[in-house]
């Protein structure tokens, strides 16, 4: 054994910065930072070499829509975070979920997801694969008991996101996973709210793991990616079936490079975007016009325990309601100057959007209903600003509601 074998695993910033430095691009000037493998297409020196590299008997690169030098290394490095051993990184969260899916899934199997997903996600799988023969059921993934209830022989597959967006309700990974688990079904866990910072599925129990790198990972609002990490095996699966010949939501290289500069800093704008939101959410809870915090790091947030016992930190993500719905939401949204009214989490700007009307506009209103989305919901990514200023531009919000109401 090497001495480097006994040495206790990295922290998860050094691995951040560093997990398979010796799988990275090589560059024959030395520089610091990965080179970008701006290519469609690799060389082979012999035909034999071309062959090999086909039948998987020898490494190395063939086309970009199956592995890239600069893709290859985040995706080791995002499976080091993740503490899976292997990844799959594609051009979209949406691309990581679909390719992952259509990889797993047949005509006849079930879906069990749970009630509160994202808009573009509960599309999918209702515009999408119940088109193709694959059942979708939903049901409460907050009490694990409704998911033993419900789940069946034909479940091949569990989906659900901790915290949910945009509710910020939690689902007992461990729980859910071993219910799954006990009838032969997958795991898989959208981690976009949480980052492996804060959540690692996979150590409770899932199978695959999900992100919007977009979001957190990427962390600077310039790019879209997405990433699936999972075994080894199944990883391959999944860019051989669901990226190189289903979806090719391929991520390009230069994205790859981006993500990796957001990994680097990805722990300390953690820190920050929890204490930051942890401070506006108490702040929220005392506004009189504030009729409901979602936040789970709050006393009073009804899965406040799980969060303990599971979240290393409660997010960055807040979603609220004001007393007079939609219109009074409206009215605050519109009087904000430095939060900005978009879609998206994640960034170092403050983002606030309604979901009814933005994210979660695919899905009918019963729909909304039915997943616990009310038309006033607004949901808020706290970003990497001065506390002080942020709360001072929400009590701007606020007054107009006050003024308004008067």
């Amino acid at each position: 054994m090497h001495a480097d074998d006994r040495s206790p695993r990295p922290g998860f910033a050094t691995r951040a910065i560093h997990a398979s430095a010796d799988h990275r691009p090589d560059d024959p000037y030395g520089a610091l930072t990965p080179p970008v493998h701006m290519t469609s297409t690799f060389v082979f020196d012999r035909v034999a070499d071309g062959a090999a590299r086909f039948a998987g008997d020898q490494p190395g690169h063939v086309y970009s829509r199956i592995s890239n030098p600069t893709v290859d290394l985040l995706e080791r490095r995002v499976a080091s975070l993740e503490g899976g051993e292997a990844a799959l990184a594609t051009a979209s969260g949406m691309g990581a979920i679909t390719s992952l899916l259509w990889t797993l899934l047949s005509p006849g199997d079930e879906v069990l997801a749970d009630e509160a997903l994202y808009g573009c996600t509960f599309a999918f799988l209702h515009r999408g694969l119940a088109r193709f023969g694959v059942r979708i059921r939903h049901v409460d993934f907050s009490d694990p008991g409704r998911v033993a209830e419900a789940i069946g022989p034909a479940t091949r597959m569990v989906y659900f996101e901790t915290p949910a967006n945009p509710t910020m309700r939690l689902v007992d990974i461990a729980a859910v996973a071993a219910v799954a688990h006990a009838h032969g079904a997958a795991v898989v866990v959208d981690n976009t709210y949480a980052s492996p910072v804060l959540t690692r599925p996979l150590e409770r129990g899932a199978d695959y793991v999900v992100h919007s790198a977009t979001k957190y990972l990427g962390g600077h609002g310039d790019l879209v990616a997405g990433l699936v990490v999972g075994p080894e095996d199944g990883i391959h699966r999944v860019r051989m079936e669901g990226l190189k010949d289903l979806t090719g939501a391929v991520m390009a290289p230069l994205t790859a490079h981006l993500v990796l500069r957001g990994l680097k800093t990805l722990e300390l704008r953690m820190e920050r975007h929890c204490r930051s939101a942890a401070s506006i959410a108490a702040w929220l809870d005392r506004q009189p016009g504030v009729a409901r915090v979602h936040y789970p790091g709050l006393a009073t947030f009804p899965q406040h325990a799980l969060a303990v016992r599971q979240m290393a930190d409660f997010g960055g993500m807040i979603a609220f309601e004001l007393n007079g719905g939609l219109e009074a939401g409206a009215r605050f949204m519109d009087a904000l100057v430095l939060v900005k009214r978009a879609v998206s989490l994640g960034d170092a700007e403050s983002l606030i959007q309604h979901p009814a009307s933005m994210t979660h506009s695919t899905m009918t209103p019963v729909e909304r209903a039915q997943h616990g989305i009310a038309d006033g919901l607004i949901r808020l990514s706290v970003g990497l600003e001065t506390v002080d200023d942020l709360v001072a531009d929400l009590e701007r919000g606020l007054a107009r509601v006050r003024i308004r109401a008067a």
